[in-house]
C-alpha cells in the first residue's frame, strides 16, 4: 500500500516519502473533526446508497443517542444469547409435534368394608352414591402417607362432621379424604364399620330438603377444578348449619374436595366457620418409598431403593414433578419390573406435561401466566404478573374495572410446573421446574392456540419495547423460539418486518431471534441462507437495513459456533459496490464477533480484504471496520465467552494474543487517509485511557505491539516516533505513556 506521509513533503531533491520530517505536520494533516455544518441530522433514511464520507462520519462520531440506543442493545443482545446458550444446553431430546398423551389420572381402585353394596349406584333422596369398592379403598388406605396436620384434620372432621379438603390435582387429596372418612367411622363407631361412598352430584348437599341417602356413612364429594365448580358452593356457607345437622341426624361424614377455587368460594361471606384444611405437600419420594417397600423393608432395602431412584433420574424427575401421583406412577412401574430410568424419562418428558396440561386449562387467566413466565422466565414475579396481565387483557373479553388476578394464589393449583424461588433477599424468581418446559409452552401455543397468535404476537412486541432490559431480551429470544416451529411463516410473519425496522433496538431483536432460530440443526441452514440473501440485497434503505441486521445477526450466537459463514455474510454485507450504508452494521458486527471469542477468523478476514492496500472501497471499509473495533471498550457479562478486561477493547486486552494480525492492521490504518486520521484518535486513546486501565502489563503489551509496526518497511518508524513525541509534549494534554512509549521504541529500532 502506498504512503500518503502525515508531514510536511520532504526537502526538495529527496524522493523518499518514508524520510523523517524535518518540521511538525501542518495543521491541515492533523487527525480532523467534521466540522458541524457538514453532519447530517441524526436520524435521515436514504433511498440510495450513503457516499463513503457519510458512512466514516457516522462510524467515527454517530450520535449520544445512537451510541446509547446500540450499547443498550448490545447488552439486551449479550443478555439474549446467554439464554439461549442455556436453552440449547437443555433442549437435547426435546419432543415438539409428537406428544403423547399419558393418563395421568388417579384412580379409584378398591374398597374398605363395602358392606357387599359395591358396583351398585344408589338415588336415594339425597342424591346419586356410588360405594367404593374394597380394592379402592385399600389402593388409598394401606399405604397411605399422611400428610403434615393430618391428625388435627381428622379431628376437626369427627367433631364437625363435614369438612372442606383443597389441595392441586394429583397432590393425593382424594386419597387423604379417603383415609379421613374411613377413619373417622371407625371412630364414631358406626354400625358395621361404615360405608365410604362417592357422591356422584357434589352439590345436591346445599338443597334445602338433603339429606344423607345412606346412613352410618362416609361421603366424598369431588368437585371440579375451576371457578365453574366452584361456584356451586358459594352457598355453602348459608346452609352449612343444615347440612351439619343433617349428617348428625344420620351419624355420617362428608368431605368436600376440590382445589384452590373451592377454598375461595367456600370462604366468601360468612365462610370463617366453614371448616376448610389445605392440604400440605407430601414429600413424593416417600410415596414412592411406600408403595414400593410397603410398611416393613429393612435400612439396605431403603439405601438400595434410594440409590437405584437416584441413578435413574427418579430423583430429579420428581423435584420437578412432586405431586403424589407422579410417584405412585412410578413405583407402579417399579412394581411391574419396567426400566425405572425409562419410565422417569417418559414422566418428565416436557412435551407431554405441556400437552396435559393446556388440555385441562384453556381460560386466559391461566394461559397468559404460563405463557408470560415461559418468555420471561427467571424475571421478578412482579415482572412476568404484570405482563400476564396485558396478555391476559388481550385474550379475555374486554372489562369495565380491573380484574381481580391473583395469580400468585394458584400457582400451585393451576401452575404447579411453575415455582417462586426467593434468592438471598431480592424479590421473588418465577421459575419452571424443568428448565426446558418454557419453551415447549412457547411453541405449543404458537402452533395450537390458532385464535390466540395474534395477541401473543402483539403482546411479544410490545414487550420488546419495555423499559427493563432483560425483559426485552427475554421476549428476542421467546421470538426465536416461535421460528423454531415453524422458520418460513416466523420470516414472513414477523422477522423480516422487524429485521428492516427504522429501530436499532427492533432490529437487534430480530438479530436475536434469529440466531436462536439458527442454532437448532433443523433450522441453521434456512437462517444462514436468509442473511446471505439479506446481505446480497439491494441498496435502497429497506434492504441495507436488512443487509446490516443480517451482519449484527452473524456476529452473534450463530457467528460463535460457525466464525467462516459468519464472516462470510460480512463480507457480503460490506462488498456492495458504491454503497457504504452497511459499513456501521459489519463493524457493529464485527465487535459482537469480538465478543463471542471469534477475534482469530474476524482479523483474518479484514487482513483478507485490506490485502490491496489501496483506496478501493473494500480496504477502506475493512479497516475501517477494524478501527471501529479498537475504540469499542467490553462490556461483561455473566458466563461471558472471552476474558476480557471491562472497560478496555478486546483487540487490546488480547495482545499479545492476535499481535501480528493486529500490527499489520493497524500499520495499514495508519499508512493514509482516509483511514489515518481515525487511527491516531484511536491510538492515542489506547495509549492514554485503555493502557492505564487494563493493567500494569498493557503499556508494555503495547509497546511491544508499536515495535512490530515500526520494523516494518517505509515510514512506519518515523510516525510513530514523531506522534509519541507530539503527544508527549502537547502542552494542553501531555502524555506520561506516549513519553514512555517514545524512549522505548527510539531505544530499541
Amino acid at each position: 500500500m502506498s504512503e500518503e506521509s502525515t508531514t510536511e513533503p520532504p526537502p526538495s531533491g529527496t524522493g523518499d516519502r518514508s524520510d523523517p520530517p524535518a518540521a511538525p505536520p501542518a495543521g491541515a494533516d492533523a487527525p480532523r473533526a467534521v466540522p458541524e455544518s457538514e453532519r447530517r441530522p441524526s436520524g435521515v433514511e436514504e433511498d440510495g446508497p450513503v457516499s463513503e464520507s457519510d458512512a466514516l462520519r457516522s462510524l467515527k462520531e454517530g450520535t449520544a443517542t445512537d451510541d446509547a440506543e446500540r450499547s443498550e442493545a448490545q447488552k439486551a443482545g449479550a443478555i439474549a444469547d446467554l439464554i439461549a446458550r442455556r436453552l440449547n444446553a437443555d433442549a437435547s431430546g426435546t419432543r415438539i409435534g409428537t406428544l403423547a398423551l399419558f393418563n395421568d389420572t388417579v384412580s379409584f381402585g378398591g374398597g374398605f368394608h363395602s358392606g357387599g353394596s359395591a358396583g351398585r349406584a344408589s338415588a336415594r333422596g339425597g342424591g346419586s352414591v356410588l360405594p367404593l369398592t374394597a380394592a379402592e379403598l385399600a389402593d388409598h388406605t394401606d399405604l397411605f402417607v399422611p400428610p403434615e396436620g393430618y391428625d388435627s384434620t381428622l379431628d376437626t372432621l369427627r367433631e364437625r362432621r363435614l369438612l372442606v379438603l383443597t389441595g392441586p390435582s394429583g397432590s393425593g387429596r382424594e386419597a387423604t379424604a379417603v383415609n379421613l372418612l374411613a377413619e373417622a367411622l371407625v371412630l364414631s363407631g358406626a354400625e358395621g364399620g361404615g360405608v365410604c361412598h362417592r357422591l356422584l352430584d357434589p352439590a345436591a348437599v346445599l338443597a334445602p330438603d338433603w339429606e344423607p341417602p345412606v346412613k352410618n356413612s362416609g361421603f366424598l364429594a369431588l368437585v371440579e377444578d375451576g371457578p365453574a365448580g366452584a361456584r356451586d358452593f358459594a352457598a355453602l356457607p348459608r346452609r352449612l348449619h343444615a347440612v351439619v345437622a343433617a349428617l348428625r341426624a344420620h351419624g355420617c361424614h362428608l368431605v368436600l374436595t376440590g382445589g384452590q377455587d373451592l377454598g375461595v368460594t367456600v370462604r366468601g361471606d360468612g365462610g370463617e366457620s366453614v371448616p376448610t384444611h389445605a392440604l400440605a405437600p407430601v414429600d413424593p419420594l416417600a410415596v414412592l418409598e411406600r408403595r414400593v417397600l410397603g410398611h416393613g423393608g429393612t435400612r439396605e432395602d431403603r439405601t438400595r431403593l434410594r440409590a437405584e431412584l437416584a441413578s435413574g433420574g427418579v430423583v430429579d424427575t420428581l423435584r420437578e414433578m412432586p405431586a403424589a401421583r407422579h410417584a405412585a406412577r412410578l413405583a407402579a412401574d417399579i412394581a411391574a419390573g419396567r426400566d425405572v430410568a425409562v419410565a422417569a424419562a417418559a414422566l418428565r418428558d416436557p412435551s407431554d406435561q405441556v400437552r396435559t396440561w393446556f388440555d385441562r386449562h384453556r381460560n386466559p387467566e391461566a394461559v397468559a401466566f404460563a405463557l408470560a413466565a415461559a418468555v420471561l422466565e427467571d424475571s421478578g414475579y412482579l415482572t412476568v404478573a404484570e405482563a400476564a396481565v396485558k396478555l391476559r387483557a388481550a385474550l379475555a373479553t374486554p372489562e369495565t374495572a380491573p380484574p381481580d388476578v391473583r395469580f400468585r394464589d394458584r400457582l400451585g393449583d393451576e401452575q404447579q410446573w411453575i415455582r417462586l424461588d426467593a434468592d438471598g433477599f431480592g424479590p421473588p424468581r418465577v421459575r419452571f421446574r424443568n428448565a426446558m418446559l418454557g419453551q415447549v409452552v412457547l411453541v405449543y401455543a404458537w402452533t395450537g392456540l390458532d385464535g390466540w397468535r395474534e395477541p401473543l404476537l402483539s403482546w411479544l412486541r410490545r414487550l420488546l419495547d419495555h423499559g427493563d432490559l432483560e425483559v426485552r431480551a427475554r421476549a428476542a429470544v421467546a421470538a426465536g423460539v416461535l421460528a423454531w416451529a415453524d422458520h418460513h411463516y416466523a420470516v414472513h410473519r414477523f422477522l423480516t418486518t422487524w429485521a428492516a425496522g427504522t429501530s436499532w433496538p427492533l432490529r437487534q431483536a430480530a438479530a436475536t431471534a434469529l440466531g436462536v432460530a439458527g442454532s437448532r440443526d433443523d433450522s441453521a441452514e434456512a437462517v444462514w441462507a436468509l442473511l446471505h440473501g439479506w446481505a446480497r440485497g439491494g441498496s435502497s434503505a429497506r434492504q441495507r437495513r436488512l443487509a446490516g441486521t443480517a451482519a449484527n445477526t452473524a456476529g452473534g450466537l450463530l457467528g460463535r459456533t460457525a466464525p467462516g459463514r459468519a464472516v462470510a455474510v460480512l463480507h457480503a454485507a460490506l462488498d456492495r459496490d458504491d454503497d457504504w450504508g452497511t459499513l456501521p452494521s459489519v463493524a457493529w458486527g464485527g465487535v459482537h464477533l469480538l465478543h463471542q471469542g471469534q477475534a482469530g477468523p474476524l482479523l483474518d478476514a479484514y487482513l483478507e480484504w485490506s490485502e490491496p492496500q489501496d483506496l478501493s472501497p473494500m480496504v477502506v471499509k475493512s479497516l475501517s471496520a477494524f478501527l471501529f473495533a479498537t475504540t469499542r471498550p467490553y462490556e461483561a457479562v455473566a458466563d461471558g465467552l472471552v476474558d476480557g478486561v471491562p472497560g478496555v477493547p478486546l483487540l487490546l486486552s488480547g495482545l499479545p494474543a492476535h499481535r501480528r494480525a493486529v500490527g499489520e492492521l493497524w500499520a495499514r490504518s495508519l499508512a493514509r487517509r482516509p483511514m489515518q486520521d481515525t487511527a491516531l484518535l484511536a491510538l492515542r486513546d489506547w495509549i492514554d485511557v485503555y493502557a492505564d486501565e487494563g493493567g500494569p502489563r498493557t503499556l508494555d503489551a503495547l509497546g511491544g505491539l508499536l515495535q512490530d509496526i515500526a520494523r516494518r518497511p517505509g515510514s512506519h518508524r518515523e510516525r510513530l516516533v514523531w506522534w509519541l513525541n507530539k503527544w508527549a509534549h502537547d502542552r494542553e494534554r501531555p502524555s506520561p505513556n506516549a513519553a514512555r512509549l517514545h524512549r522505548h521504541l527510539t531505544r530499541t529500532t
